[in-house]
Order: structure tokens, then C-alpha cells, then sequence
């Protein structure tokens, strides 16, 4: 591909697996002069494994504002920078936005690098109906927003898609059970990684399931069946 210069990349990395890059992100992380981190200690492991020299700093949601107008300029004055979250692809439940939409009022050019995205492995291997769905990030921490969102994706008609913490996932799932235990959900856990997990079944089956636990620890993501009508009989 032939890249206007300078610009800006924003590149996918793996969500888990190191073997999970891909050698278009290898490249232009080795190629461009400085690669702006959400975790410059996570994303250094990588470029160890892959022995990339390039230079690191931070780009966070504590620092976003001002960093980002500094890198918008040091691109200007003919830069080449990456931008990589933690993990996965930026700007999806993740910093990466704002540096976008600034490059783009800026006029520079930017280039997505695409690889893993957590949500699209999530539905893909959840055996949940995929043609369409929603994304909708982590579930909200506050018990009536939380159960709000859940509620909105039982009357979907799209299977939904959502992130969980380890300590809330049992509450929400009585949360759902409370609305609708014989609903199809996934739950995907620790994706790519050494414990990766997928169960799949009715809320009720999958809550008796995690109660039973010792511990729950990972990073969890929810699937939901979107809502079926049923067909109504016609006859006399």
C-alpha cells in the first residue's frame, strides 16, 4: 500500500495471544518515528517479542487532551505516529477517538491497521445469531443503569454485545435471570489467552454455573440473543 506521509496510524494489537498481530501492524510499528501507547509497559512486551525499537509515549485518558494536540502537531511537522490502546483495536471501549477526530479536523493522514477486536471474536465464536448485532461496551457499573441496559437488549431484535468485570458478572446475570432466565446468552472469558473460555446456554443454566465457582477472575464478555416475535397462528 503506498501511504501518504506523515500521518498517523492507528493499529490493532492483540487482546491476549502475541501471535495475534499482524504483519501489516509489524511493519508501520517498526516504520513510523514514534508509537503513542494507552500502557507503554504492556505495549513494550510486544514490540520485545518482535524486536520493534521504536519509540514509546503515553497517550491515556488522564493525559488525552493535551498530548493529543501535541502529537496533531509533531505529525504536521512531518512525524509519522501509531497509536495503539492496550489492547485490541483503539477507540472500541478504549482511548483512540479523540486523536482520530482531531487528525481528521486537521486535515492529516490517517490510516486504520486492522487485527483482533475483542467484540467481533466475542460474537463470532458465540454461536449466536451474527448478521447483525450492537455492540455496547461495559455494562455500567450502577445497578439501575446496568439493569436498564439489560432490559434494552432482552427487546432487541439483534444479539447484543457487552463487556463485564469479573466481580459483577454474577449480578448481572440474576439480573437477567430476574427478566428473562430462558434467554440464549454467551459468555466469552479470558478470549485467545492460556484459559479461554466460552459457555453457552440459558441465563438460568449459566447462572447455576458461575454460582457453583470458586472464583471468577478474567475479563468477561456477554452475549444476548436478540428478542424472536413469535408468529401468530392464523386459522378459524
Amino acid at each position: 500500500m503506498n501511504y501518504k506521509f506523515p500521518a498517523l496510524f492507528i493499529v490493532s494489537t492483540p487482546i491476549g495471544n502475541m501471535e495475534d498481530v499482524t504483519i501489516r501492524a509489524i511493519n508501520v510499528l517498526k516504520m513510523v518515528d514514534v508509537i503513542a501507547c494507552e500502557d507503554t509497559r504492556t505495549t513494550k512486551k510486544l514490540l520485545a517479542k518482535y524486536d520493534i525499537k521504536t519509540k514509546t509515549i503515553s497517550l491515556h485518558k488522564f493525559n488525552e487532551q493535551k498530548k493529543t494536540d501535541f502529537i496533531i502537531e509533531e505529525i504536521k511537522s512531518g512525524k509519522n505516529y501509531a497509536y495503539v490502546s492496550e489492547a485490541g483495536t483503539p477507540g472500541i471501549s478504549d482511548p483512540g477517538y479523540l486523536i482520530v477526530k482531531k487528525g481528521v479536523d486537521s486535515n492529516i493522514n490517517i490510516y486504520p491497521i486492522p487485527g483482533v477486536s475483542a467484540p467481533i471474536a466475542a460474537i463470532a465464536g458465540s454461536g449466536l445469531p451474527n448478521e447483525n448485532f450492537i455492540f455496547e461496551g461495559f455494562l455500567h457499573y450502577k445497578k439501575n443503569k446496568r439493569k436498564e441496559q439489560l432490559d434494552n437488549a432482552l427487546k432487541s431484535p439483534y444479539t447484543t454485545v457487552f463487556f463485564e468485570s469479573p466481580h459483577r458478572i454474577i449480578s448481572s446475570l440474576e439480573m437477567l435471570c430476574d427478566l428473562e432466565p430462558d434467554r440464549e446468552i454467551c459468555i466469552a472469558r479470558e478470549m485467545t489467552k492460556l484459559h479461554e473460555e466460552f459457555t453457552r446456554g440459558k441465563v438460568y443454566d449459566l447462572l447455576k454455573e458461575f454460582i457453583k465457582k470458586d472464583k471468577i477472575k478474567g475479563e468477561f464478555t456477554l452475549i444476548i440473543k436478540g428478542f424472536k416475535k413469535k408468529k401468530s397462528k392464523i386459522g378459524g
